[in-house]
């Protein structure tokens, strides 16, 4: 779960019902057979949808003179279930669907073969990293990607924990100075959670776990579980844990705890905004690291205007547009960071972001999140 700031109105009906209604502003039209307009749907928190119709769009219709790009945008995911129906039945019934380009279940699309997977035309994935780039399936194209950090107060924590041991041995010697929201509520306390389970399971049963479902692998969580609840004496107010990354955060900004995992997005954006002290600082764990990902862009195997859909996803990927993605939401770049400007590269100082170890499938992840509420809590 991400953090949401709302800035913004929402675009919550089905794809159908928003293709007059949410655009980016422009008159273009839905797509047409290798026309000059196409239209993109997007769907996450209201910063995603300001950098796709503030940023990304304006930017290439202007470098890109008589096209236009129109947006539908799906707060939150609401409708994502039902928008990736659509596309498939499109995809099957070889008709044009409601988008060329999709940034919405890119993954779940790629494996269901509903993208075309011609990414030759992409000719920005050089640099981009291969694990990423595969993690996605077939013709999906990472765009922006983010992880947590373990963020940290330099005026109490002069030597942070470099290793998921060194932590767990800080958050002992250092009653209630650390806490993780509960998983269910939000990302940056689910990666926590992950990561301690993930120092016990073997890689290949984890491996198995990222990529499908095998609920009997469960098992090696059980040292986890243990290790996870006996945290409790520890953390702040002893086993009562936040309700989402934000409280989180506010709890490190006002100087009540002095160590969290973090979302790298949402940290960067606060410090930026001054939501959270500028003398924060937060890093990489090793051993293993906090997890993390990418968001993909891809285009739809039924569109008629795929020359077009592809040269707006290439579009993304130039430098000058990945280093606005990273000063708008504080993400990371999906192509080399050292393609990107000296002063966005200082954003992420302490960040791997090319190292992304990904989380679990989704259903391992819906587990996770109710077994913590009968493992750790109170325990």
């Amino acid at each position: 779960m991400r953090p949401t700031t709302v800035v913004a109105a929402a675009c919550l009906a089905p794809l159908a019902l928003t293709l007059a209604a949410c655009s980016s502003g422009t008159s273009g039209g839905a797509a047409t057979a290798g026309g000059t307009s196409i239209t993109v749907a997007a769907s996450d928190d209201t910063n995603i949808q300001d950098l796709f119709q503030k940023v990304l769009i304006p930017d290439f219709e202007k470098k890109y003179p008589g096209t236009s790009v129109k947006l539908v945008f799906d707060l939150h995911g609401t409708n994502d279930q039902a928008n990736y129906a659509k596309l498939a039945a499109a995809t099957a019934q070889n008709r044009a669907p409601a988008m060329d380009v999709t940034a919405s279940s890119v993954p779940k699309a790629a494996a269901a073969g509903l993208l075309a997977t011609d990414t030759s035309k992409v000719t920005n994935l050089a640099t981009v990293d291969q694990k990423v780039l595969a993690a996605g399936g077939p013709g999906a194209v990472p765009y922006r990607a983010s992880s947590v950090l373990l963020a940290y107060n330099p005026a109490k924590v002069s030597n942070p924990p470099k290793t998921l041991v060194e932590l767990l041995a800080w958050i002992k010697a250092n009653p209630g100075r650390f806490t993780y929201n509960s998983p269910k509520t939000g990302g940056s306390g689910g990666a926590f959670v992950t990561t301690v389970l993930d120092s016990n399971v073997p890689a290949a049963d984890r491996d198995t776990m990222t990529t499908g479902y095998d609920k009997a692998l469960e098992k090696d969580w059980d040292p986890g579980w243990a290790t996870l609840a006996g945290l409790n004496p520890y953390v702040f107010q002893k086993g009562v844990y936040p309700n989402g990354n934000n409280q989180t955060l506010q709890l490190l900004s006002s100087g009540q705890i002095d160590m969290a995992p973090v979302w790298s997005d949402q940290f960067i954006s606060g410090k930026a905004a001054g939501t959270i002290p500028a003398t924060m600082m937060a890093q990489q764990i090793t051993d293993p690291s906090f997890t993390g990902g990418a968001s993909y862009l891809g285009v739809t195997k039924a569109s008629k205007n795929q020359d077009l859909a592809w040269k707006f996803i290439d579009f993304v990927l130039q430098p000058e547009e990945q280093a606005k993605v990273a000063d708008k939401i504080a993400g990371y770049p999906a192509i080399a960071l050292d393609k990107l400007p000296a002063a966005t590269q200082a954003k992420f100082a302490g960040a791997d972001t090319q190292n992304l170890r990904p989380g679990y499938n989704s259903d391992h992840a819906t587990d996770i999140n109710n077994l913590w509420d009968q493992n750790v809590p109170g325990k």
